[in-house]
């Protein structure tokens, strides 16, 4: 009996661009969500829950994805996968809270 060979989930497709659209997706939500919770504590735009820095990080997030899908004329899923969203927004909501943390903890001895 001969063993059946299943096909590849990535056959057919090219893979050398995968690293750099990733590192261009994880990059901006790591260094944007960080420098959004450096100043949230400030509350530049004012005090209510839909000008929160948090709030305002996500909505940016949100509007450039769907110009990334008018730009591609493409869902987004086909070009940066589901997982790969979700981690993005995880890590990004993870420097976010880092930058807060280093904005009233270690830069509060600088004022």
């Amino acid at each position: 009996m001969t063993e059946r060979k299943l096909p590849s989930r990535t056959a057919g497709r090219h893979r050398t661009g995968r690293s750099v659209l990733f590192l261009a997706w994880y990059g901006p939500m790591v260094l944007v969500g960080f420098g959004f919770g450096l100043f949230a504590d400030r509350r530049p735009l004012g005090d209510g829950i839909l000008v929160h820095p948090l709030v305002v990080f996500f909505v940016l997030v949100g509007l450039a994805l769907l110009v990334l899908r008018a730009v591609l004329a493409r869902p987004v899923p086909e070009v940066i996968p589901d997982r790969a969203l979700m981690l993005g927004c995880v890590l990004g909501l993870a420097m976010f809270l880092a930058g807060n943390f280093v904005a009233a903890h270690a830069l509060r001895n600088f004022h």
